[in-house]
Parts: structure tokens; sequence; C-alpha cells
């Protein structure tokens, strides 16, 4: 059986962007390596790990593209729900985030935003679907 169990980002500072996480949205840090070049966040049944763009770089010989606030998102997002989309965005940006879609709500009646994290990686902040 397989089954999905983390997803990786590519970091400047993982202390800082765990810091965040924790700070934004509440998550816990699980653990990170002695030399903070890795690190994992508590956060349900699905694990948010950060590596190092060192670390990363020396595990991908030919290289990678890095995720930058000065570039549009990468086609790719992380998403989390919650029951209040205003009150989880407004404190995601207290803690750093940057806003890049205030809260809407979609024909469904899902009310999703957009914000990005300190290294500009996507997240969609949204309530749960049915």
């Amino acid at each position: 059986m397989i089954k999905f169990a983390y997803t990786i980002l590519y970091v400047q500072d993982v202390e800082k962007t765990i810091a965040f996480y924790e700070k934004a949205f509440g998550f816990s840090k699980k653990f990170t390596t002695p030399d903070n070049s890795y690190g994992e966040l508590l956060m349900g049944e699905t694990t948010l790990s950060f590596a190092s763009v060192t670390l990363a770089s020396s595990n991908l010989k030919d290289g990678f593209t890095q995720s930058s606030l000065e570039n549009k998102p990468f086609g790719i997002e992380i998403g989390f729900t919650t029951d209040n989309v205003e009150a989880t965005v407004e404190l995601a940006v207290k803690a750093g985030a940057t806003i890049l879609e205030n809260p809407k709500t979609k024909p469904w009646g899902q009310v999703v935003a957009y914000i990005r994290d300190l290294d500009g990686f996507l997240i969609e902040i949204c309530t749960p679907m049915g």
C-alpha cells in the first residue's frame, strides 16, 4: 500500500519558516535536525517538512527552481481548511504572510483566500467542503 506521507518545501531558513507556520497557523514543531537543515511540523495526518536550500542542492545535482516572493508562485499550493478564513488569513499576515487574494465565496459556497509564506510558497486558506 502506498500512502501520502509528507511534502517538503525548500526554504532559506528552516527555523524561521517553522516559527512562521507555528505563529501563523498554530502548528507545532515535531523536530529539526541539529544543524537546522531539515524540520517537520505536527499538523494532523500529513507532515509538512522543510529542507534548507543548501540541503536540497546537495540532494539534487542538477539544481531546482527556488521559490521566491520576487517571482510568481509555482503552479502548486498547500491547502489548509478552517471554519474562519478571514481570521486565519489575518493571523497569517500578522506573522509575515503576503496576501495574494482576499477571502471570496465561490459559487459552490466555499470561502477561499490565497496567501504566500515567507519563501513565496502559495497557501490556500479555505472552508472545508460539505
